[in-house]
């Protein structure tokens, strides 16, 4: 039901909730834990911004994970059963205002403070610049290509993780070379051409990022990064990570390569000024790196 990365017996203090993207308002519940917490992700198998283990990368403590289907239809009293039998010493939990949990969403944070015995702390709900920070506000800014306020509201850059895959070979040959990804599970932004950056292996490089149909050339979606001032080899399939920093421009046919080519010197221009003062989140880093 959940992965083991420390002692249930040592825990002592929970925090609920789906946790998808790890936002800023997630970190105040984060902030609750202590040395001994723990997260319980409830699991719907439907995030995307933040998906399956890649939570772990994210907070300081250990997540262990419920299956939403598997304990869905658990009364309150027995969800909660469920906890203390998991987790046999906890004296903390820690949840949103908006907490639902049991059968139907039967029980709010009323009942969680009822039944559960123990402390309750219920985090208000938490805005930035008057944005209220929800997952549901972060995608649909992702889904406008409006990366900058979706990775203010992350307070990290917006990263997703593909495989390389084989392309047209248009770019090395008559443009800019690129390296063309396959991406899964992750909600992909909306259509255009962003400054970012591209992880391969341990290094990160300053990179233009495209996504969408290549109305230039064959009409078949793609999703590419170009590295700036340096041509990386990498090998078939291997993984790769793009961090979003700046959407530079919406997709537009070009008649002419020409034309092309010299849209994305322009790109390339573009995505310099961007990054040049658009510094790496402190949160960019995984705990196994920090």
């Amino acid at each position: 039901m959940f992965s083991h990365k420390l002692d249930k017996n040592d825990i002592n203090t929970l925090a609920l909730g789906e946790f998808d993207g790890i936002h800023r308002a997630h970190k105040r519940l984060i902030e609750q834990l202590g040395t001994r917490g723990a997260m319980v992700v409830i699991d719907k198998n439907r995030a995307d911004i933040t998906p399956k283990q890649r939570r772990d990368e994210f907070v300081p403590n250990p997540c262990f994970y419920y299956d939403f289907f598997a304990i869905r239809n658990l009364s309150c009293e027995e969800f909660i059963a469920l906890l203390k039998s998991d987790f046999p010493n906890i004296n903390k939990i820690v949840v949103g205002y908006d907490f639902r949990f049991g059968k139907d969403r039967a029980g709010g944070v009323e009942e969680l403070d009822a039944l559960f015995g123990g402390k309750v702390v219920i985090v208000p709900e938490f805005f930035y610049d008057g944005i209220s920070v929800h997952a549901t506000k972060i995608r649909s800014f992702l889904k406008a290509g409006e990366i900058f306020q979706a990775n203010r509201l992350l307070g990290r850059e917006y990263a997703i993780i593909g495989f390389t895959q084989k392309g047209q070979g248009l770019g090395k040959k008559e443009l800019y070379p690129t390296i063309n990804l396959r991406v899964e599970d992750y909600l992909i932004p909306g259509f255009g051409v962003y400054a970012g950056r591209t992880r391969v292996k341990e290094n990160i490089y300053d990179s233009v990022i495209f996504i969408g149909n290549r109305l230039s050339t064959d009409g078949s979606f793609s999703l590419e990064t170009h590295i700036l001032d340096i041509d990386i080899e990498v090998e078939k399939y291997e993984k790769c990570e793009l961090f979003f920093v700046d959407f530079i421009r919406q997709n537009r046919k070009f008649l002419k390569f020409e034309e092309l080519k010299a849209q994305i010197k322009e790109d390339i221009a573009n995505a310099r000024e961007s990054l040049k003062s658009c510094k790496i989140y402190p949160d960019q880093l995984t705990k196994a790196e920090k």
